[in-house]
């Protein structure tokens, strides 16, 4: 399997490393190199590519915005992005754009390559032959009973999930910004709720808190920041956490 690719950053010699890279690799192919996100995001309504190398930091339209851009405008081909860049804070938000992996400049051949074949093997996952039939589209929400009614809760909707008692809150995103959304009481468990969340979108990080990990604004040490709550993250729950972090650190 060949990968067509392009590189994306507004420093000559990064870009010149990341092409040369690019080249030295038997499985990927080179289809253009660009020095800003414009030129690149141009290039890729005329030729879509497998891959993109994209830099973060940039004049007029940086690489998170252009990944942004992109994931609005999906399309049956939407490449995949390995973000490069000098500062390791835009970890998180590499999440949120779900990009393959993170190159912290400056790195090395065995460290573009480890991620070169990261979106190898993505592909080549993708691309295989189905064996069986393919399962039913995965639920983009759940329903919860709410004093005498179901309530039907989209996923991307949840921030956070608080457990009391017997009951469970569910903190929801606002619809508007002037809105003040109202959380959801259910007569649950925190622990049956969980069983029903996707384990790609959501976390237990303490006996009494879930988070929706693509609402994760900031971490520290000991606790996680969505809007104006900060949630603690128990001694427990820390190692399945920091694993999930690792992946951008």
């Amino acid at each position: 399997m060949t990968l067509n690719c392009i590189a994306v950053d507004d420093e000559p010699l990064a870009l010149g490393l990341v092409c040369a890279f690019i080249e030295k690799t038997p499985f990927l192919k080179l289809a253009g190199r660009y020095s800003s996100a414009v030129e690149a995001l141009q290039g890729l309504h005329e030729h879509p590519v497998d891959l993109l190398f994209l830099d973060i930091q940039m004049p007029d339209l940086t690489g998170m915005e252009l990944a942004r851009v992109m994931e609005r405008n999906q399309t049956g081909h939407s490449p995949r992005i390995i973000f490069t860049t000098a500062f390791n804070h835009f970890a998180l938000e590499g999440y949120k754009v779900d990009a393959l992996d993170y190159l912290l400049k400056p790195f090395n051949y065995e460290e573009f390559l480890r991620a070169a074949n990261k979106a190898r093997a993505y592909f080549e996952l993708i691309k295989r032959p189905a064996v069986v039939q393919a399962p039913e589209p995965e639920d983009e929400y759940l329903f919860l009973k709410v004093e005498y009614q179901l309530v039907r809760i989209a996923f991307n909707d949840i921030l956070y999930i608080e457990g009391l008692k017997d009951y469970v809150k569910v903190h929801l995103k606002k619809e508007r910004p002037e809105a003040v959304p109202k959380p959801i009481l259910s007569l649950t468990s925190l622990k049956a709720l969980e069983d029903k969340l996707p384990a790609r979108r959501f976390m237990r990080v303490h006996r009494s808190f879930i988070v929706a990990l693509d609402k994760i604004e900031a971490v520290t040490r000991n606790s996680i920041q969505i809007g104006s709550a900060t949630i603690p993250v128990s001694d427990q729950h820390k190692d399945a956490f920091n694993q999930f972090l690792s992946r951008w650190s």
